[in-house]
């Protein structure tokens, strides 16, 4: 996981930096946290990680890797399905402003489709729908403040 160093200031191993980074994980909703400074790193996991879409894209600051929507839950039609906010941050329905929505109402998607972006202390996580079917509603709006489990689609999974 990490290389032995000698624990200094600024350093990713020390403890009280370790604590701030996981309450901010519980704050956000985060379930993964990976740093790497110079020759360390350090990977820090909360729960049970959900498979991610795709390899964490490298940025400059600490970032979470992409996280899978949380599991849809059944609605009250058998085939219709709800896929939520899988983590705090704020709702875009396409990758930028001049650019078309990723889905809307009638769209068929498979379970790695993108569906949406939410962003996360300044890091876009694309979230995939993880669920095959067609869009029959579009819940939350697009640059909304979000929350862990807020329902942002429907899915009709029968065809």
């Amino acid at each position: 996981m990490a290389k032995a160093a000698p624990a200094g200031k600024g350093d990713v191993f020390d403890v009280e930096r370790i604590r701030d980074l996981i309450d901010l994980m519980e704050e956000r909703g985060l379930c993964e946290v990976d740093l790497k400074q110079a020759e360390q790193q350090i990977r820090l996991v909360r729960g049970t990680p959900q498979a991610a879409a795709a390899p964490p894209t490298p940025i400059a600051a600490p970032a979470a890797a992409p996280v899978a929507a949380t599991p849809p839950a059944p609605v009250d039609d058998a085939n219709i399905v709800t896929i939520t906010a899988p983590m705090v941050g704020t709702f875009y329905t396409k990758p930028n402003p001049k650019s078309d929505d990723f889905v809307k109402v009638g769209s068929r998607i498979s379970a790695d489709t993108v569906i949406c972006i939410v962003e996360a202390m300044k890091v876009f996580n694309e979230i995939p729908a993880e669920v095959s079917g067609v869009i029959t509603e579009v819940l939350a709006k697009n640059e909304e403040p979000v929350d862990f489990g807020k329902p942002l689609f429907k899915v009709d999974t029968s065809g």
